[in-house]
Parts: C-alpha cells; sequence; structure tokens
C-alpha cells in the first residue's frame, strides 16, 4: 500500500496490480503496466484519488454553502450547527472528528 502522510494526518492507498507507480526526482508518475482499457482507466484513477488524498492531508478540503430561502438560517456554536430551514423545529447537526464549521453570515456554512 501507498501511505501519504501530512500535517493533516495519514492516509493509504491500496496498489492495483495493472498499475505501475514510480517516484522520480519527488514526483510520482502511473503508467498501466498493459495496454488493456481497464489498466489504462485504473492508471488514471488511480492518480486522481493519490493526488486528492495529497492534497487532504497537506491543505484539506473546503465547502462553501449557500442557504436561499425566506427565513432559512444557519448558526455555528462550536462543533454543532444550528440549522433554521422552515421546520416547525431547529435542525441540530454535531460536525464529525476532524471536521470544523464556520458561518460568516447567517446564509453561509464554511
Amino acid at each position: 500500500a501507498l501511505v501519504i502522510k501530512g500535517k493533516n494526518g495519514e492516509l493509504s492507498f491500496p496498489l492495483y496490480s495493472d498499475v505501475a507507480i514510480e517516484l522520480n526526482d519527488g514526483k510520482l508518475t502511473f503508467a498501466a503496466k498493459n495496454n488493456s482499457k481497464q489498466a489504462n482507466a485504473m492508471s488514471g484513477t488511480a492518480r486522481a484519488l493519490v493526488n486528492n488524498m495529497v492534497k487532504g492531508v497537506s491543505e484539506g478540503f473546503e465547502k462553501k454553502l449557500q442557504l436561499i430561502g425566506v427565513g432559512y438560517r444557519a448558526q455555528a456554536q462550536g462543533k454543532v450547527l444550528n440549522l433554521s430551514l422552515g421546520f416547525s423545529h431547529p435542525i441540530v447537526y454535531e460536525m464529525p472528528e476532524g471536521v470544523s464549521v464556520q458561518t460568516p453570515s447567517q446564509t453561509e456554512i464554511v
């Protein structure tokens, strides 16, 4: 398995038998071991997955959401996100371990 370590944690990637991975001058290269359609597809998939893993353990991921609707509001309180989405009751959502939430305004969630 390929192990990727960074400031945000550690991830491992299982190696595919049809994909050759080489490290040259600090860069990983992915190539199909044979010319089958599946091997070519798996080499591209492996490259994309490893690229996302490297980004995740080094920089992390961020997603911005905007609430659109009359009276829709969000409020972050520590590891809890309170949502008012037009129901008769507020939605209280606890963030999983390793996930942080911010609400710059009442209709934005980061």
